[in-house]
């Protein structure tokens, strides 16, 4: 498991529009006229906490230090640098840098869409969001004594938009200049203007200490330590087998109200297993100390395991608020086989959800109806109106004419596994339409070559969830197959885009914005480790992220969301396959404890549980 800023901060929040506090800032710096500066920024309300507060309300400032927490990490891993494609990043990187960079904002656990002040005392930005600067604390330092400067922000930025990953060069494409200014001041400049998002997702730029980079080849993946910033650094560690981060006594920024209560342990290790099974076995034998349980098979059936039965196990469903991370059979669109809209819907239509729901995940999901799942106002429903309806009327030669004429609903079986006659036979005639004809059984072009496709898949797992799936398939004379791949070439043909159907996951924030260019833009659909994996290179699509992102105000933005929420969904790009509507969680409860209540809005392991053997 990576370390996520709030689970890679809702995978690259995106915070466009709204309010943001004020704050007594203890410094001579003159304010520009007109400009907003703050502590903290809320893009879908008023921040929770004010420029006084003492720790977020979720932790435990008392939370003794010490102690370690290990937890399972699948697969392998060759590096420590996780802003370049190459290698496979140990687990506790994550894009942002993971537990050993500090970032300039902090996104608390209790809120949507909202950051406060870390590396930075403070923000401002103009009225019309053309710029951002902010003040780094003074006090800030790198692990080996050296300030946190204004240039290695900006020799950061330039590093991973110009080397990096391309998410970092779409996600802050319209930045036309970072500079350092006296006064240990960063400003970003922009090419445009009235984005509102643009100056809170500067807050997220990777920090990269300057002068240890420097002299070093940073395209290139490497196992040597990293220089730091943050509460942890790389400890020991043995390449594929276990990583462990290390605690830093002397944490420039330990005292600081949004780290107060956390990063509690003295070491964090990361032990790797070649499949999840051999993971949860680790779990039950005590060699694991927590779980996030994402297998529904596991969870009604495999939690009776002695120490369980004892007590020494905790097991607990947790109700998170927010965005609800979504799972599909993604299609490839850049195999030509899926390339016709109404074949996507057709497949779509054999997939019998109900049924494996009950038979198979013991009814512990529900499905989703929306990439946006669990915003109440972001999802498409019904039939558009409104403004939404406004928006999509500039398109509507473009568009299928179900957009406007139908709800997007999905297919719903009686759940007893016998074949949805009235479904098969709609997904006959798509794929008749579509110049698809069944000849002895098997379906096949104008030409007589049939309709194959292979689903790849990285756990054993995904095959009792597959298996049936084509079996349905077969009944339209479809030939799919399962190819079963190690964690390390999953990874590698996933990155490539080199597969006809995988599993996929999409977990969007409340504030959709820029990382939406990142998820569906044409720009990125052909670019190696994009994030665009259905190759989804659409005019309109592109169109209504831009509307997205330079929405002025929340109902434009909801708007523009439920446009592209509603496109995407007849576009048929995934099939929508589950969610949860709780984290289920597990943990040895003489080896972590967690603080009661936990946020609201996220589990907070390891960040704000402790070992209770430090409290003694």
């Amino acid at each position: 498991m990576n370390f996520t800023r709030r689970q890679t901060t809702q995978m690259l929040l995106g915070l466009a529009g709204g309010a943001a506090t004020g704050m007594r800032i203890p410094s001579a710096l003159a304010q520009s006229e007109g400009a907003t500066r703050a502590f903290a920024s809320s893009l879908v309300g008023t921040p929770r906490y004010d420029d006084d507060m003492a720790h977020f309300d979720y932790v435990n400032p008392d939370a003794p230090k010490g102690g370690r927490a290990r937890l399972a990490a699948i697969g392998t891993f060759d590096s420590f640098n996780p802003f370049i494609v190459k290698g496979n990043p140990a687990s506790g990187f994550n894009i942002f840098g993971g537990v050993i960079y500090d970032e300039l904002m902090s996104n608390p656990l209790d809120e949507d869409s909202t950051s406060y002040g870390a590396l930075v005392e403070w923000m401002e930005w103009p009225k019309d969001y053309s710029s951002v600067t902010f003040k780094i604390r003074d006090e800030a330092r790198w692990h080996d004594g050296e300030p946190i400067t204004p240039e290695d922000v900006v020799y950061s930025f330039e590093l991973v938009t110009t080397m990096g990953r391309p998410l970092y060069r779409l996600y802050y494409e319209n930045v036309e200049k970072a500079e350092a200014l006296p006064g240990n001041l960063l400003r970003f400049t922009f090419d445009q203007s009235d984005n509102r998002e643009l100056p809170h997702i500067m807050g997220q730029v990777p920090v990269l200490p300057k002068h240890w980079w420097k002299d070093r080849k940073f395209d290139e993946s490497s196992l040597e330590a990293p220089l730091g910033s943050g509460p942890y650094r790389v400890g020991r560690f043995e390449a594929n087998t276990f990583c462990e981060f290390e605690r830093v006594e002397d944490y420039w920024g330990r005292d600081l109200p949004v780290h107060v209560g956390q990063n509690n342990f003295d070491i964090l290790r990361f032990e790797y297993f070649k499949d999840p099974n051999a993971a949860f076995d680790a779990f039950k034998a005590g060699q694991v100390d927590y779980r996030a349980e994402n297998s529904s098979l596991n969870w009604g059936t495999r939690y009776d395991f002695p120490a369980m039965e004892r007590g020494d196990v905790i097991k607990r469903a947790v109700e998170v608020d927010g965005p609800k991370a979504t799972q599909s059979f993604a299609f490839n669109t850049r195999r030509p086989i899926f390339s016709d809209r109404r074949v996507r819907e057709a497949i779509g239509m054999a997939f019998d959800f109900e049924w494996i729901n009950k038979a198979i995940f013991f009814d512990s999901y529900a499905r989703p109806t929306s990439y946006f799942q669990g915003t109440e106002d972001l999802m498409a429903s019904g039939l558009p109106e409104g403004q939404e309806l406004a928006i999509l009327e500039e398109y509507r030669d473009d568009l299928p004419a179900e957009v406007f004429e139908q709800p997007f609903e999905l297919p719903k079986s009686d759940g007893t596994g016998r074949p949805d006659r009235r479904a098969l036979r709609k997904a006959k005639k798509l794929l008749a339409d579509a110049g698809w004809t069944v000849k002895q059984g098997k379906l096949v072009d104008e030409k007589g070559a049939p309709f194959q496709f292979e689903f790849l898949i990285g756990s054993g797992a995904q095959e009792r969830v597959v298996a049936p799936f084509i079996k349905n398939l077969e009944r339209l004379g479809i030939d799919a197959t399962i190819r079963l791949v190690d964690a390390s070439q999953y990874s590698s043909r996933y990155r490539e885009f080199n597969f006809d159907m995988v599993v996929g996951n999409v977990r969007n924030s409340a504030s959709p914005g820029n990382e939406q260019r990142d998820y569906w833009g044409s720009a990125v659909a052909d670019s190696a480790a994009g994030r665009n994996i259905n190759g989804v290179k659409d005019p309109v699509v592109d169109a209504l992220i831009e509307r997205i992102v330079f929405a002025e105000n929340r109902e434009e933005l909801a708007a523009a969301t439920r446009a592209m929420d509603r496109v995407l969904l007849w576009g048929h790009y995934n099939i929508l396959q589950l969610y949860t509507p709780t984290e289920r969680i597990a943990w040895w409860k003489g080896e972590v404890t967690p603080p009661d209540p936990l946020p609201s809005h996220a589990v907070g392991f390891p960040t704000v549980w402790w070992d209770p053997e430090a409290e003694a």
